[in-house]
This record gives C-alpha cells, structure tokens and sequence, in this order.
C-alpha cells in the first residue's frame, strides 16, 4: 500500500507538468494570444469558453466555472481522489515518489478507485504474460485464425485466462493483494462458504482502459464453445458501462488528426481495422452507444462515421444513435456495409483503401435517415408511425436553423404541412438555454470587497502576514468569506512557497471557489503602489461598509425604542451611536493616513 506523499515531491510534479500537455489530452485546444481554449469538457457548449492559462499552469471555464491547477483538472476529468491524481502525474513527469509502508490512517484514506486500478494493472500483466506462455498456445492460434497481428495484440496488451478456478487469485495472493479489492474489481466471485474464484477462465482478455490509459475493467471472449461469449466486468467505483469507449485512449490523437472518428461495436471490428493500419477507431464495448460515450468523444471531434449493419437491426441502431449525435450536436454520417459484412469481414475482404473510400462517400446520419430508415410513405399507421419518430430526433435539435432543415425534409417525405409540423415541434421542444445560461447555477451572493480583498492576499503572499495583524476579518460580513480569510492566515504562515492556484482548487465546489477562480485568471497587479492603494482602498470600503449596516441596526433600534416612548433606551442608544461614530472616525482616518 501506498504511503505519504511528501510535499517537495507534489512540488516538483506540479513544476514539471504542463497544463497544456495535460489538458490536450482530453480536449482540443487552440491557441488564443497567451492562452489556449476549447470546448469545455465539463458541460456541452458549442462556443468555446474553456481556457488554459499557461503562464499560470491553470484552467478555467466562464461558461460553467470549473477550474484549478493540473491536479484539479485530473480529479475533475477522470473523477480521481487527490492522491490518485498526484501519483498519476507522477508517472507522466517521471517523478519517482518514495514509498514506505502506509500507517493505519494512512491505509483507510487510501482512494478504492486507486486499489481496484492497481489490481486492475496486476491482473492485465498477468493475463498478458499467461498469453505469451506454453499455456496459451491455444489463444495464441485463436488470434492467428482471426489474422490478428502480435503487435496489435501488444498494443492493446490482450491477454489470457487459462481455464480453471483459481489462478488469478492464487497469483493475487502470493503478491499479497487484498482479495476483496479484487472481489471489488469483478475479478473475483464470492462462491461457497465465503470463497472466492476467478471471473474470467478460458477466455481471450481485452484490458478496458479509460482516456487516461488506466485499467479499469476487463472484457473476456470464450475461445471454446458455450456461452456467454463475450463476458465484461460489472460496473465498479472505476467503472460505468456506457461511459467509456474502447480504445480511445490509443485512438485520441489520430482522432484529431484525422479530424473524425471511426465508430464500430465489438473489440474484433476494431483490431481488424488496426490490422489494416486504420487507428482513428473505437469500439462501444458491445453495448448501445450512450450519451455520455458522446460527450466523451465530443472532446476530441465533433465527427463520427458510425458503421452499422444493413439489416432491421441496423436501421434502429442507428435511429437511436441519430438521437444521440443530435442532442450532442455531433455530426455523423451512418457507413452502412453492403453484403452483410461486419467491418471485421469487410477490410479484411476489401482492404483498408475500399472501408476509407466507403466512409468518404457515406451520407450523413440525418440523410440516411430520412431517404432509408424512414421508408417510403405508405398506410396512415406507417406515415403516423414515422412521424412520431421523427417529432422525438426534431426535438433533439437546440440548432434553429438545423431544425427547420430537419423539418423541411420530413414535410417534404412525409407530404405533410411543413407549419403544421413546425407547430406542433414548437408544443412539445424543451426549452433550451444558450450559452453560460444553460449551465445556469443556483444564485449566491458573494461579497464582492471581501472576496477582493482575499483575491488580493492571494496574488500577493508577503502581504498575507497582515491578516493576523490587522483585525480587517473581524469587519467581514460574510461568515463563510471570514472563515476562508482565517484559514489563508493559516495556510500561508510559515510557508516557503504559497500557490494560489492551488489553494483555490483545494476549495469546495460553490461560488467562492468559482469567482476566485476567474479573479485568478485575470493578470495580476505589477505596480507596487497600485497595489499597496488597492489594498487601503478595500480595507477602508469594507470598513465603511460595517459601519453603514451597524449604523442600519442601531437607528432600527432607536425607531422602535421612540414608538415604545423608552427615554432611558433612547438615551442609552444615542450615547452608542456617538461612541460608533467616533470609533468608525478613528478606524477610517488611520487607514488614510
């Protein structure tokens, strides 16, 4: 088990990483004068507001507010916990971080998603190398029957289960692994008596890895007869059918090559397609494409070529699918194989030029659609049949301009009316929101001379000192805003090194960590005395503001105090309001002075 990250060593992971590289994994980015900028991948836009800042090695988006340094983005975008994110960037900058045995405390802080992905990474060598041993000849002549090349199969790390009921486990526990993380994994299965046994026996393994390049589950095909064939891992802390694609982690980059992305469905269509040297290609991992498999691919390409089979089956694949790529403003054309072929059959029947040309020519999603899955107009129940399919993918569309194309051509299919079908959209559209306000957040005030102030200690670490020293926290009306100024003064004393970046990313989620965030992308005051006039100024005007609301309170008592005809209040109340209106005359003249 993992122990204690030293501080030096956080230091010097966050020196050598580059946010740009970082981020580009996951999201294409542009450069804009100094910075960079992208489609957020954290809520769906179709204008860019995500930025990179470089010279701040932080990110920020202004159109839902998430932001940080390199360690926010990672926990963000593959839902990491903090260690995790550390140790991960770690590896990518070469950062060796020494190990030592884990207190208790230690161990039970450890992240579960970071255990399931270490066993995950164990069990991936192991199969790998049963693959490659005497005992997986027979995978081995498997592969070579479905002309799969070994460096495909090295590149996509395949492995082997042999059959029986506990060599995995065994092979866990001689490296002393937990065996309930492995249960946890899906590794695993609870049998009799509170025994566990492998999973997965006698089967081809596929290593599932997420965009980061992390295992985080398992797919397992039988290489002898009986079912099931195709056998995944359960859902677990790491893994969530539906929201990863298989091999996109390998394909990212020629993805954005390419400029598009090749989607099939079995792990097989997408090695053959390998074979052929076609590497802009992901699999759904045998399951019904999802939203969120979508959005995953929306980071890096806003085109799809979606290959489907031509039959029945094929056709509401890829009604399902259109839906999708609407809601997801994705463009998709639907690559339909003649023949019956699967794209496995295909290249390797045709080749690699004949599937590209195939891909070059095919019809957008929305054409193919309309001109084939729809059918020719027939009986009323047909014709009624298609436009109530029709009216459910119109109402995907947020684009006005694309939905009224989509109208025209169902009108013009269909011979019905093409106001008639606009009015009808119109009764039943969601109402869709533009821009920041279709990430619209729930509104918090925030206020704005203290959270300046802290903004402005932030930026100027030698001047945090002045918070134990004056007693401006004591003027703050905000309680939360108050408590974040104490915990500053903590955090920054007698540290060598304060990172604002960092400190932010370490808040909760809300919209103090949100606005600061966005203070922090501003560039900073370089002119000392510009500053030094910043600071008096919003120390005064905080001051005065406490003094105008404590003014409020003591005439809303003196009205009262008056109505219930109480001389000895009255009195008491005015001596209060003189002794305040002297002391705010002292505090504010000293800043002045």
């Amino acid at each position: 088990m993992k122990g204690h990250i030293p501080d030096v060593k956080i230091e010097e992971i966050k020196s050598r990483a580059n946010i740009v590289d970082l981020v580009s994994e996951y999201v294409t980015l542009k450069k804009a004068g100094r910075n960079y900028i992208g489609l957020c991948p954290f809520h769906k836009e179709k204008t860019a507001s995500f930025t990179v800042t470089p010279d701040k090695q932080m990110f920020y988006c202004f159109g839902c507010g998430e932001g940080g340094n390199v360690f926010a983005f990672l926990m963000k975008i593959n839902q990491m916990a903090y260690p995790e994110a550390i140790r991960h960037l770690a590896r990518k900058t070469g950062v060796a971080i020494p190990e030592r045995a884990a207190s208790r405390e230690e161990e039970d802080r450890d992240s579960l998603r970071e255990q399931i992905i270490h066993v995950n990474q164990v069990a991936a060598i192991h199969y790998s190398n049963n693959l490659f041993s005497p005992g997986g000849k027979e995978a081995q002549a498997y592969l070579k029957k479905r002309e799969i090349r070994e460096d495909v199969i090295r590149e996509f790390r395949l492995g082997f289960a042999p059959d029986g009921w506990r060599h995995l486990k065994d092979f866990l526990e001689k490296r002393k692994i937990p065996l309930n993380i492995a249960e946890q994994a899906g590794l695993l299965v609870p049998g009799r008596e509170s025994s566990l046994y492998d999973r997965f026996r006698n089967r081809l393994m596929f290593p599932i890895e997420d965009a980061s390049g992390r295992v985080i589950a398992f797919g397992g095909r039988n290489i002898a007869a009986g079912e099931p064939k195709y056998m995944n891992s359960p859902e677990s802390a790491v893994y969530v059918k539906g929201r990863n694609l298989y091999g996109l982690n390998r394909a990212k980059e020629e993805i954005r090559r390419q400029g598009y992305a090749i989607l099939v469905e079995g792990y097989f269509d997408l090695m053959q397609l390998w074979n052929a040297g076609i590497t802009h290609v992901v699999a759904t991992l045998g399951t019904a494409l999802t939203g969120e498999q979508i959005d995953l691919l929306g980071r890096y390409t806003s085109h799809v070529a979606a290959l489907f089979d031509p039959d029945e089956a094929g056709k509401k694949a890829l009604e399902r699918s259109l839906g999708l790529f609407l809601a997801g403003n994705m463009h998709g054309r639907a690559v339909i194989l003649p023949g019956g072929y699967d794209p496995d059959d295909y290249v390797k029947a045709f080749g690699k030029e004949s599937l590209l040309d195939l891909i070059a020519h095919a019809p957008s999603m929305v054409d193919y659609y309309i001109e084939n899955a729809m059918g020719d107009r027939g009986t009323f129940e047909k014709d009624r049949e298609a436009l109530r399919n029709s009216l459910s993918l119109i109402r995907h569309i947020e684009n006005a301009v694309e939905r009224n194309l989509f109208i025209k051509r169902v009108s013009e299919k269909l011979g019905v009316d093409q106001n008639i079908l606009k009015s009808e959209v119109s009764r039943t559209m969601p109402a869709f929101a533009s821009g920041a306000a279709a990430q619209k957040r729930q509104a918090t005030s925030v206020d704005a001379l203290e959270l300046n102030l802290l903004h402005l200690w932030m930026t100027s670490p030698e001047k945090i000192a002045m918070i134990a020293e004056t007693d401006i926290l004591n003027y703050f009306m905000s309680p939360d805003l108050k408590a974040l100024g104490e915990k500053l003064g903590t955090v920054a004393t007698g540290a060598g090194h304060f990172d604002a970046v960092a400190f932010i990313s370490g808040l909760p989620s809300g919209p103090v960590r949100e606005k600061l965030l966005k203070k922090a992308m501003d560039e900073g005051f370089h002119d000392e005395l510009m500053r030094d006039r910043l600071f008096s100024d919003t120390v005064m005007q905080i001051k005065r503001k406490w003094y105008r609301e404590v003014h409020r309170k003591l005439k809303a008592k003196m009205v009262k105090a008056q109505e219930a005809g109480d001389e000895a209040r009255c009195r008491e109340l005015l001596s209060e309001k003189e002794n305040l209106l002297r002391e705010e005359k002292s505090q504010v003249a000293g800043i002045n002075e």
